[in-house]
């Protein structure tokens, strides 16, 4: 028998990542202090452009049907290059708003006691410089150099390229974990901040462990029906024998575990709590990044591994999609935090995304991978804004009473913002349009014609509580209490615009993208 072989130059841009991710916590290790911040931001910047590039690269030379590496292990097909590319895209922008949060804030010393209280989520880079050296230990404690986040955000970028290129069960399980384990410390970085970051820690891991548990049972119980792990065998054996009890239970406990790592209803419950704890510039990463990489091994596992059970999983995606863009839409209506807003609208697209998947076509496959790709760039755009909203004492204030006035107090801020609302309310010449009129057609097209009737009746309630916010900032008078926006750096300055560039050029000239995602929906078997 002869050695398994390593397809290094397909398998690159995962390595170009992961190797970053070792070296980096190699520098936390070894390189003094004062040296880590550039160190940790110039490596984590280069490594994701040059995986991107490598990706590019990758693309060119892999055919048109796809294949496979390390002993079938993992595929590399277009639809997972698409997906992975997304994920590369979006890491970059949430390192450039992490690297812009973790650096030391140029305060008053009164100020230093509230980054010492307030933790990641209070530092803006304007200001005056720490004038003694006990405002700056209370600043270094509280996390200014809390440069391990970089390392962390490069270990869950690793798994999110890995997740949706899985060709087995196993190696997804693995990225499951790799993914979703540094994204639990994430969470908690924002510790000194409130409290509420650490619920958000807790919380987010024992969703995670829900998942990974229910992933891993359905995995053992297909593994006992089928006899074995990748993905294409499970669906060669289910084609033979599709009534397979055990084979349905695993299906079910698999679907679950997935289900719960994208955030769909009734899996959602903690999902706002860990959004509004988590440090803004993680939860903007989460909210986007996350979901392209769960969608893609959802994609996968369903359009792979489960086409002979078609008429089992169809009505089961059916309700969940339903259920999710109703309740999420509900509970939106009903938040006076824009964080958590964000959070149950972030929700209730996953419901939209999900009528994609049901559609159960080519043109489902295309129509998700393009919500994905246009609702990642409105996402971290969103959160990235709501990054720079500041109370009066400079912390972040997500108080929508508070928002009143705000777009007049700083127009640029306010027209950026309500384009990603917008967007995610889905009004013609944004990309939030033609995503939901591309996944509506081809849920249409799979015969589930009341799906989208209620995806467009959810669309239009979802409009309400996104134009609520746009005539809050513009059409109401400020008060004592209207915040200030913290000037964000020039990368910053130049990641925003790129999101809002792409949301609304994919309005306006969304075509090449379309062509792109057409030529991406085939999965090797």
């Amino acid at each position: 028998m002869s050695a398994p072989t390593v397809e290094y130059s397909v398998l690159a841009p995962l390595l170009i990542v992961f190797g970053a991710a070792v070296i980096g916590l190699l520098v936390e290790a070894f390189l003094p202090r004062r040296w880590r911040y550039g160190a940790q931001v110039g490596l984590a910047l280069a490594a994701l452009l040059a995986a991107f590039v490598s990706l590019v690269v990758v693309a060119d030379t892999i055919p048109a049907t796809g294949q496979t590496a390390v002993v079938g292990a993992v595929a590399v097909d277009r639809p997972a290059v698409v997906l992975q590319g997304t994920v590369l895209l979006v890491a970059i922008m949430a390192v450039v708003f992490i690297a812009e949060r973790t650096i030391a804030p140029k305060i008053g010393p009164g100020a230093a006691t509230a980054v010492a209280d307030h933790g990641l989520d209070s530092f803006t880079p304007q200001g005056s410089a720490i004038p003694d050296s006990i405002a700056e230990q209370q600043a270094t404690r509280a996390g200014v150099m809390q440069t391990e986040v970089f390392p962390l955000t490069m270990l869950a970028v690793g798994g999110m390229l890995v997740f949706p290129a899985a060709n087995d069960l196993l190696t997804m399980f693995i990225a499951l974990e790799v993914l979703s384990l540094p994204l639990y410390l994430l969470c908690g970085l924002a510790r000194h901040r409130r409290l509420l970051s650490q619920e958000s820690a807790m919380k987010y891991f024992l969703l995670g462990a829900f998942s990974s548990a229910f992933f891993l049972y359905g995995a053992a119980l297909l593994y006992g029906a089928t006899g074995t792990l990748a993905t294409p065998g499970i669906g060669a054996v289910l084609a033979t024998r599709p009534g397979d009890t055990m084979a349905l239970a695993g299906v079910a406990l698999l679907t679950v575990g997935l289900l719960f790592k994208v955030g769909a209803v009734p899996f959602h419950s903690w999902i706002p709590d860990v959004y509004v704890g988590a440090p803004t510039p993680v939860t903007g990463f989460m909210a986007a990044a996350t979901k392209v990489a769960a969608f893609g091994a959802l994609l996968r596992v369903v359009y792979v591994a489960l086409p002979a059970l078609h008429d089992q999983w169809r009505p089961v995606l059916w309700m969940i999609s339903m259920l999710t863009m109703v309740i999420a839409t509900i509970a939106a209506v009903n938040q006076t935090d824009v964080k958590r807003m964000l959070a149950y609208s972030s929700v209730s697209h996953v419901g939209f995304v999900l009528t994609g998947v049901i559609a159960d076509l080519p043109a489902g496959v295309s129509s998700t991978l393009f919500y994905l790709i246009a609702y990642s760039f409105s996402t971290v755009g969103a959160f990235a804004i709501v990054g720079l909203v500041r109370g009066t004492d400079g912390v972040e204030d997500t108080d929508l009473g508070h928002w009143a006035g705000l777009g007049r107090r700083s127009p640029i801020v306010g027209v950026m913002f309500s384009l990603f609302l917008l967007a995610f309310a889905g009004i013609p010449l944004t990309s939030g349009f033609v995503s939901k009129f591309a996944v509506f057609k081809a849920a249409a097209e799979g015969g589930a014609v009341p799906l989208v009737i209620v995806g467009v009746i959810a669309s239009g309630v979802a409009a309400y509580f996104y134009v609520r916010v746009i005539l809050l900032m513009f059409f109401t008078d400020g008060s004592d209490d209207t915040p200030h926006i913290a000037v964000p750096g020039v990368l910053s300055k130049a990641a925003i615009a790129v999101c809002a560039a792409v949301t609304v050029l994919l309005g306006i000239a969304p075509q090449p993208l379309l062509d792109l995602v057409d030529a991406a929906t085939w999965f090797v078997q």
